[in-house]
């Protein structure tokens, strides 16, 4: 198979992330006018989200090794035909907890199918270039917000809420199935496994030992914290942005600059942890990301939230392909899937907090500064792990340490 078919699986990637968690992201868009045609709390409908990433962190784990084990494509075309018919039945959902288990269960446990497994096969295909091959796998999560999060809005104003999430769930099915198919194993890189037996000391290091190891600890606590810190500004940044007086197109405006600065993010992040290193990019990353949330404590205006949407976009999606390349980096390509969706179930668990105690936040005090004031504590704390992670050049001589036969 030709090397160039490595960009159609990054090609086919970001599709896939673009649209399985723009659509499950697009319930930011979702959340008021839920509430204001059926009267659930804007708490109630927030845990929906909540379940959602709880159920997509288990998931990821488990589609991730699953990934390793079968090939990512059988993993994906499950998750394809999943999602489209979860956000179908959740249109339909007559009341608030019909709604929550159908959002967050089935849409969560669908969307898992997608992030792990497709970006631990894209780490396969590239040997160069790996950060930004990643983040632009990745950038369908920026893109999400300047196509799914409009389109949401736009469906929404023509019709109503339920036909909107409908015909959401049957573009899933049209965008997402086509893309699956493309999808194949990377190419056998015999070298590169027989380098890895060779440093693990074993064919194959001991999943229960790799979890223990001080890389994967300080991993998937920079990755919960990390998302712990963002999800709740995030979905619920329309919401605050309507509180400061914005319109409600305007308000989702301001979620596709963050998108589009996300895009940017990953590829400027990506291409510097190629050249200077994943960890201080990374560190640096999640510092820029926590001085941005104390930030939007003073904005009020369009313009305002238009220039921190830049800072705070590009921050928050330049790092997150980051934690795939380390988790390749220091554990190596025969069970990255598993790893990698181990982090990614680690981080699920953090974004879960965000909006429920978002929601609850407002539903409690009326305005959303603890929200922003705790987002950005949790950012630092962030930023503090991340610099005990332990050198990549030791790391590349020995891939897991502490792992043995």
């Amino acid at each position: 198979m030709s090397i160039s078919y490595r960009w159609i699986i990054v090609a086919a990637g970001a599709l896939m992330t673009c649209v399985a968690l723009g659509a499950m992201f697009s319930l930011a868009i979702f959340q008021e006018p839920i509430a204001t045609a059926t009267g659930w709390s804007h708490a109630g409908i927030a845990s929906a989200m909540t379940l959602n990433f709880i159920v997509m962190g288990i998931g990821g784990f488990l589609w991730g090794a699953a990934s390793d084990r079968f090939g990512a494509r059988v993993v994906v075309l499950i998750g394809s035909a999943g999602l489209g018919l979860a956000l179908v039945l959740a249109s339909r959902a007559e009341t608030l907890l019909q709604f929550q288990l159908t959002y967050g269960i089935l849409v969560g446990l669908a969307a898992s199918t997608f992030f792990a497994p497709m970006i631990a096969t894209t780490t396969g295909w590239f040997e160069e270039n790996r950060s930004l091959a990643v983040s632009l796998v990745s950038a369908g999560m920026g893109v999400a917000p300047m196509t799914i999060s409009p389109f949401a809005r736009w469906l929404i104003s023509a019709y109503d809420w339920r036909t909107a999430m409908l015909l959401i769930g049957v573009a899933a099915w049209v965008l997402l199935i086509p893309a699956a198919l493309l999808v194949r194993r990377p190419p056998t890189d015999t070298s590169d496994d027989a380098a890895a037996v060779g440093m693990a000391g074993s064919e194959q290091p001991k999943l229960s030992q790799v979890f223990r190891s001080p890389q994967f600890i300080v991993l998937g606590l920079t990755f919960f914290a990390c998302c712990a810190a963002h999800s709740g500004p995030i979905f619920h940044m329309v919401s605050y942005a309507t509180i400061c007086g914005i319109a409600p197109m305007a308000a989702v405006s301001i979620y596709s600059v963050e998108g589009l600065a996300g895009l940017g993010g990953r590829l400027l992040y990506g291409g510097l942890a190629d050249r200077i290193g994943v960890k201080p990019v990374l560190v640096a990353g999640l510092l820029v990301q926590a001085i941005a949330l104390a930030a939007y404590l003073f904005v009020s205006r369009l313009g305002e939230f238009y220039a921190l949407a830049i800072i705070f976009g590009s921050a928050y999606g330049g790092v997150m392909p980051l934690y795939a390349v380390l988790a390749r980096e220091y554990f190596g390509p025969r069970i990255v899937g598993t790893v990698f969706g181990a982090a990614t179930m680690l981080s699920s668990l953090g974004m879960a907090f965000g909006p429920l105690i978002g929601g609850w936040i407002f539903d409690t005090y009326a305005n959303y500064s603890w929200l922003f004031i705790g987002s950005a504590l949790v950012g630092l704390g962030a930023a503090a792990i991340a610099l005990a992670f332990p050198p990549l050049a030791r790391a590349k001589a020995e891939p897991v340490l502490g792992v043995s036969a």
